[in-house]
């Protein structure tokens, strides 16, 4: 197993090379390397994975009960959603079933909630119920005044997007798969093969998947495809505080539009509340910023939603892109004659449907002629569990007396102990900058935002692997 960040790319001619290490990226990479046969490079062009959309979703685990119906997004959604909650259970990713309630605040959005219900009934996704006004409220005493009904989506999750992201890289790279970050492809051409020009260098691979999210249309183009353009959708979201969290119970969604699943206000598995997205077309596929504009219309409609919430702490404020295109479906289309797929307009939904789209993937390369070979399982993977609806390790007294940096505080907001940050840092993937130790055990992510733990975290984060060791700051 290979993780490289700096210096010439090797000269292998790789199998398949896989451009973009977002939660699809790794997955497809997970995927391939389940053939032990196949040489797999990963190519990312940051300094780590999941780095572009993947980093600043909403984190749920969509049914996708209101996908449309016959599309590739509907039937990877729904495989994906049975495929990813399965795996989240054997790898110890945090989900809680919390359920969503979709919730109608005038007539019109009313009289849409039975045709929704069928449509859900269309899409496999069963057991949804329409509720009246008294229903609702019993289930959320804390919503806004106003509101008519709902449809209630048992099945509707959060999770932890990051440990999944991670979790796939982790076992494509224990099993062989090599991860080259800080590789910006920067062009492409063809001969015997694949030939990538990229910040550090030509790579050559036999079959070229891309996965380049944003930049997804760049690179097909550049292979002569003019299939679809990617427009940034930016979405900006409110983090509340833990303090906010006995005030909500589902997910509540609001009548979906044509920009997507519009504001929705969500539990978090870390404990928070979100107040979000926005939906922002830009021209800027770097435009990751938040506005005041932009947080003021959050606000006016979290007002409505839930009122109570507005009187709470916001913890953080942050902003993704997706990657939306003129198309209502995924772009996933192979080109046989250049041993090319390319995976392209994988919106929000696309952490639900990742598995189902690199199992698809991996089809739709077997038909280009790659021989996939036999299939041998990856080792398993525990992730840390960073969800607060489970035992954290500073809960586990067992653990402690194994080991008593699981009991040694560093970050007090997120309860992170020693061991977790020195287990991150002596990972497979260790982090590469304190944002990447953040992702992977929550340090510096909570209401004071680093103040009070941020020099602790630093020097652990300094010391590396040895950090868990010994005495010193956090203990």
């Amino acid at each position: 197993m290979t993780v490289t960040t700096d210096g010439p790319l090797p000269a292998t001619v790789y199998d398949v090379a896989i451009v973009g290490a977002g939660v699809v990226g790794c997955a497809i990479a997970r995927e391939l390397a389940r053939r032990p046969r196949l040489r797999v490079a990963l190519l990312e062009a940051q300094d780590d994975v999941g780095q572009g959309t993947s980093k600043a979703n909403t984190a749920i685990l969509h049914t996708g009960f209101d996908a449309t119906p016959g599309t590739l997004e509907a039937r990877l959604v729904r495989e994906g959603y049975e495929r990813l909650g399965a795996y989240a259970a054997a790898s110890g990713i945090a989900v809680e079933r919390v359920g969503a309630l979709l919730v109608a605040w005038d007539e019109e959005q009313l009289a849409a909630l039975p045709r929704l219900a069928k449509k859900a009934a269309r899409n496999g996704c069963p057991g949804t119920v329409l509720l009246g006004p008294e229903a609702l409220y019993a289930r959320e005493p804390h919503l806004g005044p106003g509101a008519l009904g709902a449809l209630h989506v048992p099945g509707e999750s959060i999770i932890c997007p990051w440990s999944t992201t991670l979790a796939y890289a982790t076992q494509a790279v224990r099993a062989g798969a090599d991860l080259h970050l800080n590789t910006a492809v920067h062009g492409v051409t063809r001969g015997d093969g694949h030939r990538l020009a990229t910040s550090r260098g030509a790579l050559h691979a036999r079959h070229l998947v891309n996965a380049a999210g944003l930049h997804a249309d760049t690179l097909d183009r550049a292979l002569g495809h003019e299939d679809f353009t990617v427009t940034p959708r930016r979405g900006q979201l409110l983090v509340y505080d833990k303090l906010a969290r006995p005030l909500v119970r589902h997910i509540l969604l609001p009548v979906p539009t044509a920009l997507g699943k519009g504001v929705l206000v969500a539990p978090t598995v870390y404990g928070n509340v979100l107040l979000g997205p926005t939906a922002e077309d830009l021209d800027d596929k770097r435009a990751t910023g938040s506005t005041a504009d932009g947080l003021a219309a959050l606000r006016d409609k979290g007002r409505r939603i839930l009122p109570a919430l507005l009187d709470e702490e916001v913890t953080a404020v942050y902003a993704g892109l997706r990657a939306a295109t003129e198309h209502e479906d995924y772009r996933i289309t192979a080109h046989p004659e250049q041993a090319y797929v390319t995976v392209g307009g994988i919106r929000s939904t696309g952490l639900t449907a990742s598995l189902a789209i690199a199992a698809h993937v991996a089809g739709l390369l077997a038909g280009t002629g790659l021989d996939l070979g036999p299939v041998r399982e990856p080792e398993p993977v525990t992730m840390p569990n960073l969800g607060e609806g489970f035992p954290r390790p500073y809960q586990r007294p067992e653990l402690i007396a194994a080991d008593p940096a699981y009991g040694a505080l560093v970050c007090h907001c997120e309860r992170v102990s020693r061991g977790e940050i020195r287990d991150a840092l002596a990972g497979p993937l260790p982090p590469r900058t304190l944002d990447g130790l953040r992702r992977r055990t929550r340090a510096r992510a909570g209401r004071c935002q680093g103040f009070y733990c941020g020099a602790a975290v630093r020097e652990l984060f300094e010391r590396g692997p040895s950090a868990g060791t010994g005495e010193g700051s956090g203990t």
